[in-house]
C-alpha cells in the first residue's frame, strides 16, 4: 500500500523545533535547521521532503568513549570517565532515500502515523547536558522533579526526567508511543515500596519530555511484572494468579481496554513463591517467550526436571495451554527480550545467590530450544556447584558469553537500533539492579547500566564479562546510584522508545527518566 505523506505536524517551543509526529512511523524526510519563526508551544505543519539528499537536524553522539572501563574492586568501586566530550549540538543525516511503501515490521504493531518523534529532547527544560565542562541543566525545569544529579553519562548524551510510578518492574512502549509500567504490590526479589497493584499508561500529549498523566489500565494487578504488545493485542501476567498470561484486543491509543481479556497460557509446571514474574517478549518470527522462576533453595536432582526455565506459548488460546519448554536450569530469568533483524531472543538470569566464590555468575544468555543452563547443579560448563553430588556432569551445560558478578543483578535489557551514533551505537543496554546486601540493608553496588556490543552480521552479544572486578568486553554506560546513599532508587527495567531516547525506570523509588543523545 502507497502511503501519502505530505506534511509532518511539529510542535514548536520557544521559536525551537522540539517534536514531530510524521506520517510514516516518524520516519519521513523534512529538512529543517531544527528552528521556526512561531511561538512557545505552537503547533505547524512543515512540508516533507522526499528528495535523495533531505536531511533530518536531530540529536548526534560522537564521543569517542574508550572501548573498556576499569572497575577495580568489583562493583561499587566502577570508575565513570569518558576519554572524550561529544559535540553540544550535532546533526545526524537521514537515509538518502525512504521509500514510499514503509512496511508494518510484523509481529509489532504500528500506527499508521507512528508515535511522536522529539527532535531535540536534550533542548528541553530540565534536562541535564553531559558536556566537556560538566553537566549543565536546561533552564524551566520543575523544581518538583526528583534531582537526577546522581547520574554519571558520556559527554554528549543527556538525561530528562519522565514520570514516577511506585514498583516499576517493567515498561514497554505501545504503538502510539504511550509508555506501559507493571506496578506491583506483591512481594518478590528486590521488589520496591509503592506499588499501584496496576497496569498503569504514561502518556505524554504536549511532548514536553515529561508524562502528562498517570492512567489506570488495568487495576488489580498484585502480582504482574511481563507486558507485551503484538499481533494487535496486549498480553500481561495476569496479576490475580501470577501464572496466567492473558491478552486482550489493543489499537493504537488505547488507554483503557477495548475489549474482554481471555487466557492463553497457564504456567503451572513449577511455580515459584518469590521468583514469580513471568516476562515475555515476541521474536521477529512471531514467537512468544515466556520465563519461569525456580527457587534459590533447590537440591541438584540428577533427573533435572524443568523447574526455572524459558517456554514459548501460543499467540492466541490454542494447543499448548501450557507452554512449550524451551530452555532450563535456570534460577530466575528475570527478564526475557528479543532484538530485531536477526530473530534473536535473549534471558537475564539470576543465578544462586552468594555462589561467587564456587563459580557462580549472573548470565546474559540467548534463548535456543534445548538448552540447559545448570541450575540448581552447575555453576556453568564443566563447573559443579559446591555441594553438588559427587561426580555431577556438568559437561552438557551450555557455556554463556555474557556473565557478571553475583549481586550485580541484571534486571533488563533493551537493544539500540541505529539511532545512536558509534561508538555507542547498535549496542546491548543492560541495566544491573545491584547487590541487595546482607541483613536486608541495600547497597545497591553494581546498581548501573552497561552498554555490551553486538556483533552487526550475527545479531548476537559479543562476549563480555566483570566476574574478575573488570569490564571485559562491557562498558558502564551510566552510573551513580551505588554511591553509598542509597538514595537515587534502583534501576530495574530499560526500554527504547520509537524517537530513540533509552528509558530507565527505578523499582526502590519509583523515578522513571530518559537517556538521549545530544
Amino acid at each position: 500500500m502507497n502511503r501519502m505523506r505530505p506534511v509532518a505536524r511539529c510542535l514548536v517551543g520557544g521559536g525551537l523545533l522540539v517534536a514531530c509526529s510524521c506520517g510514516d512511523s516518524g520516519q519521513g524526510d523534512f529538512a529543517t535547521d531544527g528552528r521556526a519563526e512561531a511561538g512557545a508551544d505552537t503547533i505547524v505543519d512543515v512540508t516533507l521532503e522526499t528528495s535523495a539528499d533531505s536531511t533530518t537536524g536531530g540529536p548526534d553522539a560522537t564521543s569517542d568513549a574508550p572501548a573498556d572501563v576499569a572497575r577495580d574492586g568489583g562493583p561499587a568501586d566502577a570508575t565513570r570517565e569518558a576519554s572524550k566530550d561529544g559535540p553540544d549540538d550535532a546533526s545526524i543525516d537521514a537515509p538518502d532515500d525512504v521509500p514510499d511503501d514503509v512496511p508494518i515490521n510484523p509481529p509489532n504493531d504500528a500506527l499508521a502515523d507512528g508515535p511522536p518523534i522529539l527532535v531535540n529532547p536534550c533542548q528541553l527544560p530540565g534536562a541535564i547536558q553531559f558536556t566537556s565542562g560538566g553537566p549543565v541543566t536546561v533552564d524551566g525545569g520543575s523544581p518538583t522533579w526528583p534531582s537526577l544529579a546522581f547520574l554519571h553519562l558520556p559527554a554528549g548524551f543527556c538525561a530528562h526526567y519522565f514520570g514516577t510510578v511506585g514498583n516499576a518492574r517493567q515498561i514497554r512502549f505501545a504503538p502510539g508511543g504511550e509508555l506501559f509500567v507493571a506496578s506491583p504490590t506483591r512481594s518478590t526479589t528486590g521488589g520496591g515500596s509503592g506499588g499501584l497493584n496496576a497496569v498503569v499508561v504514561l502518556p505524554d500529549d504536549d511532548l514536553d519530555g515529561v508524562a502528562d498523566s498517570t492512567l489506570t489500565f488495568l487495576a488489580g494487578m498484585n502480582a504482574t511484572q511481563g507486558i507485551l504488545f503484538a499481533n494487535g493485542h496486549f498480553y500481561y501476567q495476569d496479576g490475580t494468579t501470577s501464572t496466567v498470561i492473558q491478552r486482550l484486543p489493543y489499537s493504537p491509543g488505547d488507554r483503557s481496554p477495548s475489549g474482554p481479556s481471555e487466557q492463553v497460557a497457564s504456567i503451572t509446571v513449577y511455580t515459584s513463591g518469590l521468583h514469580w514474574p513471568r516476562t515475555l517478549d515476541v521474536a521477529d518470527d512471531g514467537t512468544i517467550y515466556v520465563g519461569n522462576g525456580g527457587d534459590q533453595g533447590e537440591v541438584c536432582n540428577p533427573a533435572h526436571p524443568f523447574h526455572g526455565g524459558i517456554l514459548q506459548i501460543d499467540p492466541a488460546p490454542g494447543a499448548h495451554p501450557n507452554g512449550i519448554q524451551v530452555a532450563k536450569g535456570l534460577r530466575n530469568p528475570i527478564a526475557v527480550r528479543c532484538s530485531r533483524g536477526h530473530n534473536l531472543c535473549f534471558a537475564l538470569e539470576l543465578a544462586l545467590d552468594y555462589s561467587a566464590s564456587g563459580g557462580g555468575r549472573e548470565k546474559i544468555i540467548p534463548i535456543r530450544p534445548g538448552d540447559d543452563w545448570g541450575f540448581p547443579c552447575c555453576a556453568t560448563q564443566n563447573l559443579p556447584y559446591p555441594g553438588s553430588p559427587a561426580g555431577t556432569d556438568c559437561s552438557t551445560v551450555a557455556a554463556e558469553g555474557n556473565s557478571l558478578l553475583i549481586g550485580d543483578t541484571p534486571f533488563g535489557i533493551d537493544f539500540e537500533s541505529g539511532k545512536w551514533a558509534s561508538p555507542w551505537g547498535g549496542q546491548a543496554y543492560a541495566v544491573t539492579h545491584g547487590a541487595a546486601g546482607g541483613g536486608g540493608v541495600g547497597t545497591w553496588a553494581g546498581a548501573r547500566l552497561v552498554a555490551v556490543p553486538m556483533n552487526a552480521v550475527t545479531g548476537m552479544l559479543q562476549p563480555s564479562t566483570d566476574i574478575s572486578g573488570n569490564d571485559v568486553g562491557m562498558v558502564d554506560f551510566a552510573t551513580g546510584w551505588d554511591d553509598g546513599t542509597v538514595s537515587h532508587g534502583r534501576p530495574a527495567a530499560v526500554s527504547f522508545s520509537a524517537d530513540g531516547r533509552l528509558f530507565v525506570a527505578n523499582d526502590n523509588d519509583g523515578v522513571i527518566f530518559w537517556i538521549a543523545p545530544m
